[in-house]
This record gives structure tokens, C-alpha cells and sequence, in this order.
């Protein structure tokens, strides 16, 4: 891990910490969102409620080591101790059993959630092979945006000679606004990159 990356988040423990990204969302973005969408008052301009991370493991069924090993990824690209999700129905096609261990999740808020997605922005996707901008398509029409990272070895965290193999993963941001419009402005003045014609560039 980087020293840089290890001075941010012991920065973000801290509860007087304020991430970069939320200082500027309250103090530039907020009010210039209020304007140009036209909302009433600064308390119904739409925010970032949470981010949540994903990531499966299907060979879990069968060896218990590479479960753990994608926990602590995520826990390393998280800042944060991710939990194991297990399935809720069993799959006869897949070998798969109700409560048998799948994958791994971690749910951010607050400082860290801000934290993460300032990483994600300003030094993991620069690092993905010929991106050209996230698909505003993503969008579920009620706020809510999500994408895939095929590598979890974009993350400077990430030590490519440790890890057991290449895994992708989920990152699901939740928003509050209440339309694409809406969450697509928001999301386009934190600085997620999306394509301008609404297809994926990756």
C-alpha cells in the first residue's frame, strides 16, 4: 500500500476528518446543482447516500482459501472489513446451497464512502486499458448507478505478486436523487467519467 494512500485513511479515521471530495460537493458543487436543476432549497439538491462493493467467488464452494483471500482484497481496496455474503437459495445447475459462502461485500458511508470514491476517480480508472467512460445507461432510473471493474489489480493497494488471481468486482452508488438526469449530474460533478454518447468505452 502506498504511503500516500495509507496517510489518506488514517485521515479518514480520524473523526474530524473531511474528505476532499465531501468539502467540495458542499462548497461548490451543492449550490451550482441547485441552480442549473432548478431545486428549491440546497437540502433537496441529491447526495450520496452509500457505495456498496461486490465481489464473488464462486470457486468458494470448493476452496475455503480463496474466499478469504478476496475478503482481504476488499478489505484492502475498502478500507474497510467486508463481510461474506452467502447465497440465499440453492442453484442444483451451479452446486450451490442456501447459506453456503459466495462472494464478499463491504457497505460505505460517510467519510470513508467519499474517500473510496475519490481512489476510484482519481487513480484507479485512470488505470484501466483503453477507457473511454463509464455507461450512463447504468443508471436504474431511481438514482442509483452501477459498474463492473473486470481487475481488482487497478487498485495501487493491490499487490499484483500477492494475490491468487485476477478477480472483478461490483461497485454499486446509491444515491438519493430521483431520476437519471439527476443522479447523472451529480455523479458527472464528483467526476465519475462517463461517455458522452451513452455507450461504454472500456
Amino acid at each position: 500500500m502506498s504511503t500516500r494512500v495509507r496517510e489518506v485513511r488514517e485521515e479518514a479515521a480520524r473523526e474530524t476528518y473531511r474528505p476532499r471530495l465531501k468539502v467540495m460537493y458542499e462548497q461548490e458543487l451543492r449550490p451550482r446543482l441547485k441552480e442549473e436543476l432548478g431545486f428549491a432549497t440546497l437540502m433537496a439538491v441529491p447526495r450520496l447516500e452509500k457505495i456498496t462493493l461486490n465481489m464473488g467467488v464462486g470457486e468458494a464452494k470448493t476452496d475455503a482459501k480463496q474466499l478469504d483471500s478476496a475478503i482481504e482484497e476488499l478489505t484492502t481496496i475498502a478500507g474497510q472489513r467486508a463481510q461474506i455474503r452467502k447465497a440465499r437459495k440453492s442453484v442444483a445447475q451451479f452446486k450451490i446451497r442456501a447459506g453456503m459462502p459466495i462472494g464478499a461485500r463491504v457497505t460505505l458511508r460517510g467519510a470513508r464512502m467519499y474517500e473510496f470514491l475519490d481512489r476510484l476517480i482519481s487513480i484507479a480508472v485512470p488505470r484501466i486499458r483503453d477507457f473511454r467512460g463509464f455507461n450512463p445507461r447504468s443508471l436504474d432510473g431511481r438514482g442509483n448507478f452501477s459498474l463492473r471493474i473486470a481487475e481488482q489489480i487497478i487498485f495501487p493497494e493491490i499487490n499484483y505478486d500477492d494475490i491468487q488471481q485476477v478477480r472483478g468486482l461490483d461497485v454499486a452508488i446509491t444515491t438519493t436523487a430521483e431520476s437519471n438526469e439527476h443522479a447523472l449530474a451529480l455523479l458527472r460533478g464528483l467526476g465519475l467519467p462517463f461517455a458522452a454518447d451513452g455507450k461504454e468505452r472500456e
